[in-house]
């Protein structure tokens, strides 16, 4: 049995649906990506669309990936050196291998190959436009993180303090499924979100990578979709709903079929998407090497 939690809320901030405990705290990590790229537009970056796909990004380091964040800081006269990502492996297994290929027993993880890198180019980008100091741009007291952090707070209507420590060094913020529905919601709706989620739903595999749980979503309806760390997953509805799931033992698979689950108890997925998503609908569990059953999503809506 895998616990978690599901919450829906409406273009007003209103709770539609919900099941399990949605009230408890837990960190948004990649899922805030979106919220992030938005702050990153708002004070100068002057991101393109391809460019803010990667600024949304928990990408899987494939040479598009890492060509337009490349492009991303030297077209500001940034380069990789400036990000303080810490230096990583792709996040896919396939590009992992064959950059080790490539490069052999000499080969060392990169700063640019790290799933955040997208995200870093962007503040980067925006310290550049405000003249902000860019060698301690992680710094919760920095001047863009403390704008993140209030428009993350804002948005969301839940107090996203004391902010902790992401993966990737940058502030990661408190928030509930509750909280991260309303998040997703104003990304669905609101026009001051719009580029983002035009952007989002139109380069899915930009923003994450082709098979993910939320490029897929993305890709099947008319919405929006971004994953955290942790079992974590937000679907923007177009101008309509914002849902959110937290798996509480943090399996990414979990929250997607939990997802997936959601949005066909909404009567949100037509045939034509729900065939596209069957496979993540119900992963396959494997025991010895071979099929041996399969994951069935049960989520009980309770209607607000």
């Amino acid at each position: 049995m895998h616990d978690g939690a599901v919450a829906i809320v409406s273009a007003d901030g209103a709770l539609v649906a919900h099941s399990g405990d949605i009230d408890q705290p837990f960190f948004l990590r990649s899922a805030a990506k979106p919220f992030q790229a938005l702050a990153s537009q708002e004070h100068g970056a002057a991101l393109g669309p391809l460019e803010l796909a990667l600024a949304c990004a928990s990408h899987d380091g494939h040479p598009v990936h890492i060509a337009l964040v490349g492009s991303m800081l030297a077209r500001v006269g940034l380069r990789e050196s400036d990000l303080q990502c810490p230096p990583s492996w792709p996040l896919s297994a396939e590009a992992e291998t064959r950059l080790r290929m490539e490069l052999g027993s000499s080969g060392e993880p990169r700063r640019i190959w790290h799933d955040c890198s997208g995200k870093h180019a962007g503040w980067l980008r925006a310290c550049r436009a405000q003249s902000w100091p860019i060698d301690f741009y992680l710094a919760p007291d920095h001047p863009l993180q403390v704008a993140i952090t209030d428009l993350i707070a804002d948005l969301s209507g839940f107090p996203v303090s004391p902010v902790g420590v992401d993966g990737c060094g940058a502030p990661v913020h408190r928030t509930t499924t509750r909280a991260m529905a309303t998040l997703y919601a104003r990304l669905a709706t609101l026009p001051r979100l719009r580029e983002v989620f035009e952007t989002m739903h139109r380069y899915p595999a930009l923003v994450s990578g082709t098979g993910n749980g939320d490029a897929s979503i993305g890709s099947a309806l008319n919405a929006a979709a971004k994953r955290g760390a942790a079992g974590c997953i937000g679907v923007a509805l177009d101008g309509r709903l914002g849902v959110a799931v937290k798996s509480w033992d943090g399996i990414q698979e979990v929250a997607d079929a939990a997802a997936i689950a959601t949005l066909a108890g909404l009567g949100e997925l037509p045939p034509t998407a729900s065939d596209r998503l069957a496979t993540l609908a119900r992963p396959t569990v494997l025991g010895g090497g071979r099929p041996v059953g399969e994951l069935e999503p049960t989520v009980d809506l309770q209607w607000a």
